[in-house]
């Protein structure tokens, strides 16, 4: 039986490297690109279709990188069992992904207030109006936040599968073969 793990990896990088990038493009070009609009019902209309056709291919991204993770721990179960760095670092990982897939979430229940407001004043997609209506006000702001957390948690998963590629030399496997075998 093969002990690699192509379609993991592939999948669980890709997965993840199309969320990060996704988020990061749409908050910083999609969002930055409305706000040059002629109004401000175009800026929220513009950018409602832009996040609304990106919406399937995140959840695709996302959906493929939990495969991929999953695939990652059962292939790899032994070695965290043996290798505390591993294991702690794969909780982490996980939580960080948690916290980024429910923000993910968040954001496209903020996205469809933003949608449904699209005919209120606004500066941008992110930044209200004086006259820009509270409930629409609040999504907004709340959405400038998720924006910038998604692709920095994103981005932090993908710095400790970095970790983890680094924690399957053998030199540090065999720390963790030893530290087990002493405990």
């Amino acid at each position: 039986m093969s002990k690699r793990n192509t379609f993991s990896r592939t999948s669980h990088d890709l997965g993840l490297a199309a969320w990060f990038g996704g988020s990061l493009m749409g908050a910083i070009g999609l969002n930055g690109a409305t706000a040059k609009a002629k109004t401000s019902q175009e800026t929220l209309r513009l950018s409602s279709i832009g996040w609304a056709r990106w919406t399937p291919v995140a959840i695709a991204a996302m959906t493929t990188h939990a495969v991929g993770g999953v695939g990652l721990i059962a292939g790899n179960k032994d070695r965290l069992h043996r290798q505390n760095e591993a294991k702690t670092n794969t909780v982490i990982k996980l939580a960080v992904t948690l916290v980024a897939s429910a923000l993910t979430a968040y954001s496209g229940v903020l996205g469809k207030k933003i949608h449904d407001n699209q005919d209120e004043p606004v500066k941008g997609t992110t930044e209200p109006a004086s006259e820009t209506d509270p409930e629409l006000a609040s999504a907004q702001r709340q959405l400038r936040y998720c924006q910038w957390a998604i692709p920095a948690l994103t981005g932090i998963a993908i710095v400790m599968g970095a970790q983890q590629g680094e924690q399957q030399r053998p030199a540090e496997q065999t720390k963790g073969l030893i530290k087990s075998l002493s405990s």
